[in-house]
C-alpha cells in the first residue's frame, strides 16, 4: 500500500466484456491501487444491485486473486431514478436503489459511495423537486449511517450542484459524518469559468468534509471523453487545496468505449495522475517541514 495516498481507476476505463479478475489485474498492472465500481442508469449495471450471494462471493474471489480491490462505488443511476423526481414511483425506485447499493457496498467491502449531485436530471428542477431531494437525502444518510458507509456528493455539470460550495449547503443542513463531498475536479474547473471563482477556493469551502476526488479531463463545454492532458482541468489548483486537507484518495475517471489501446490509456492516466499528485504532495510536505523548522 502507498502510505501517502491511494489512486483508484474508474471501472468504465476498461472494456465491458472482460472478466472482473482481468479488469482488476489490468488496473493493478497499470499502477492503480484500487478500482471504483459503476452503478449507472443502464439496465446491465443496475442489475448488479441484485447480484446473488454467490455472485458477490465471485467478485470478492476475483479481488483476492487479482490482488486489487473494489473500494468505492460511483452511483450515477440516480440520474434516471432521481431522489427529487416529481413522480413518486421514480422517487421510490431511487430510494430502493440507494438501499440496495448500500447492501452491495457492505458485501463487497466498499467504503464510499459517490452520489450524483442532481435533484432531477430528465425533468425541470423546481423548489418542490429540491424539497423531495432533501427529504430522500435524509433517508439515504440514515440508511448509510446504519451500515457505516459514507456518501459523498459528486459535483456535476448542472447548476444544482456544480460546486463544492453548493454541496456544502446540504452537508451542513444534514450534519452527519456519513455525508460529505466527493468532487469531480474537471467539473469544478468548468464551473470556475462560469462563476469566476478558483477551483482551490471552492474546494476550501468543503474543508474537513471531502472524502476523495475524481480526477477527470475537461475543457469548457466538454465534460467527458478527453484523455488526460488534452483539456484544461486545474489539477494544480485542486490538489493544492485537497492535499493540505488530508484528502488521500483519488480516482482517474475516464471511459474506454472498448478502444483497442485501453491498456495503454490507463497506464498513461496512472502516470499522469501520480505525477500531478506527487508534485503537490512534495510541495506540501516541504512547506510543512519549513514551518516546523521556523517554529
Amino acid at each position: 500500500m502507498n502510505k501517502i495516498y491511494r489512486l483508484g481507476l474508474y471501472e468504465k476505463a476498461t472494456p465491458s466484456n472482460i472478466s472482473w479478475e482481468e479488469r482488476l489485474q489490468s488496473a493493478a498492472s497499470a499502477g492503480f491501487d484500487y478500482m471504483e465500481l459503476s452503478i449507472d442508469e443502464t439496465d446491465e449495471r443496475e442489475e448488479r444491485l441484485n447480484w446473488t450471494v454467490a455472485q458477490r462471493k465471485d467478485i470478492v474471489r476475483a479481488m483476492n486473486n487479482a490482488g486489487l480491490r473494489l473500494e468505492s462505488m460511483c452511483l450515477s443511476g440516480h440520474r434516471k431514478w432521481s431522489l427529487g423526481s416529481s413522480d413518486p414511483e421514480i422517487r421510490s425506485r431511487g430510494l430502493n436503489i440507494m438501499h440496495k447499493a448500500l447492501l452491495l457496498a457492505v458485501d463487497l467491502g466498499l467504503r464510499t459511495i459517490q452520489l450524483a449531485g442532481y435533484d432531477v436530471y430528465y425533468e425541470k428542477s423546481t423548489n418542490q423537486t429540491k424539497a423531495w431531494f432533501l427529504e430522500n437525502l435524509l433517508k439515504s444518510v440514515d440508511m448509510a449511517s446504519q451500515v457505516g458507509v459514507c456518501l459523498g456528493f459528486e459535483t456535476m455539470e448542472t447548476p444544482f450542484m456544480d460546486t463544492v460550495e453548493k454541496a456544502m449547503r446540504y452537508i451542513n443542513y444534514v450534519n452527519s459524518p456519513y455525508l460529505g463531498v466527493y468532487p469531480d475536479i474537471g467539473n469544478l474547473t468548468n464551473a470556475s469559468f462560469l462563476y469566476n471563482k478558483s477551483v482551490a477556493d471552492d474546494i476550501l469551502s468543503g474543508n474537513g468534509h471531502i472524502f476523495a476526488a475524481h480526477l477527470k479531463e475537461t475543457k469548457i463545454g466538454k465534460y467527458r471523453d478527453l484523455r488526460f492532458g488534452e483539456g484544461t482541468t486545474d489539477y494544480e489548483g485542486a490538489l493544492s487545496a485537497l492535499i493540505p486537507q488530508g484528502v488521500r484518495r483519488y480516482v482517474c475517471e475516464m471511459w474506454c468505449h472498448d478502444a483497442p489501446d485501453w491498456r495503454i490509456n490507463i497506464a498513461n492516466a496512472s502516470l499522469f495522475a501520480r505525477t500531478k499528485i506527487e508534485k503537490q504532495m512534495k510541495l506540501f510536505l516541504n512547506e510543512n517541514r519549513k514551518t516546523l523548522v521556523t517554529k
